[in-house]
């Protein structure tokens, strides 16, 4: 029989599902905003996983995943504990934007400080009463405003905890990535909690593909952790990882037409596109500068000279007909 968990004044019971309310701060209005959390104490013991979305809140991708996940989920069959926040940046998200009211990046203000700004006062809220009680993490990103991403999982694949956890989730794409200074990813691992970032789709905009991969992702870890058998979950595909990507930038200013699509096997020198301007008069090629996979490319066609444009991930020799296979 797993214990109970104490989470800020609320305890929850073995066998228990709860929806908690964490205030955060006043509106100007005196209106208290507070932190969502939903909490389900397994009764048998074991891991402790997080689910975080809308860390930004224009990326409401991860708020869908959290919501279909947690209707699947039965304290009695449950193995361990969920803590399910599905919106971080309550602030954000109200107001349709990436950002804090002060413009802070929420995910740049980690581990926080009970005396800082708002942002800081929020991760630190977030890290002592969800990441520390956790023994694993997952936190649910979309592309930044106009720009759309393939589903793709970034974390420390040289840790094998971490790295067994990416595999399990099964997204198209495992990318190695270092963490960021101020980034939940970063304080979560100093923390010595494995802990992957999901990415998929675009801000303020539902894509059902990227839902999809996520709540099966989600699923799989759960179920590799031992917390959870999810019946109509498909075992994990092959997850392709790769060691580097690049923001292919456009080289002059004008309207962009991409001649590729995320997901699209691209080779060196190959041309993803042209950015001509308005009269048709001048048009310059945008080349791949090695072979790779488009992983997020800018949804708005007009461009500055320099303005990143498309995202690849570069593919070893042997990886190109691994991606082939998988097409």
């Amino acid at each position: 029989m797993s214990g109970a968990i104490k989470i800020a004044e609320a305890i929850v019971e073995p066998g228990q599902k709860r929806r908690l309310e964490l205030p955060v701060a006043r509106l100007p209005t005196q209106t208290m905003l507070s932190l969502p959390v939903t909490v389900v104490n397994g009764t048998h013991d074991g891991p402790r996983l997080w689910l975080s979305a809308a860390i930004h809140g224009d990326e409401v991708n991860g708020v869908e995943i959290i919501r279909q996940v947690l209707q699947q989920i039965s304290p009695q069959r449950l193995s361990g504990v969920l803590i399910a926040v599905p919106i971080v940046n309550v602030f954000g998200f109200i107001e349709q934007s990436r950002y804090l009211p002060d413009r802070r990046d929420l995910n740049r203000s980690f581990p926080g400080s009970p005396r800082g700004s708002l942002a800081s006062r929020l991760a630190h809220l977030f890290m002592a009463q969800v990441v520390k009680r956790c023994t694993h993490g997952i936190d649910l990103h979309t592309a930044s405003h106009n720009r759309t991403n393939l589903p793709q999982i970034r974390a420390n694949l040289l840790d094998p905890e971490t790295e067994r956890c990416a595999r399990a989730f099964g997204a198209p794409l495992m990318v190695h990535a270092t963490t960021r200074d101020g980034s939940l990813r970063q304080a979560a691992t100093q923390q010595g909690i494995p802990i992957l970032l999901y990415e998929g789709g675009e801000a303020l905009r539902f894509d059902a593909e990227a839902i999809a991969v996520g709540v099966q992702g989600i699923g799989r870890v759960m179920q590799m952790l031992g917390m959870y058998q999810f019946p109509e979950t498909p075992s994990a595909p092959p997850s392709l990882a790769v060691q580097k990507t690049q923001w292919v930038r456009s080289p002059r200013s004008g309207i962009l037409h991409l001649e590729v699509t995320l997901g699209t096997l691209v080779y060196k020198k190959q041309v993803l596109g042209m950015v001509c301007d308005a009269f048709g008069d001048k048009n310059v090629k945008v080349s791949a500068p090695y072979n790779g996979i488009v992983i997020g490319h800018t949804q708005n066609p007009l461009v500055n000279q320099g303005d990143a444009i498309l995202n690849l991930a570069a593919l070893k020799p042997e990886q190109v007909s691994l991606w082939k296979q998988s097409l």
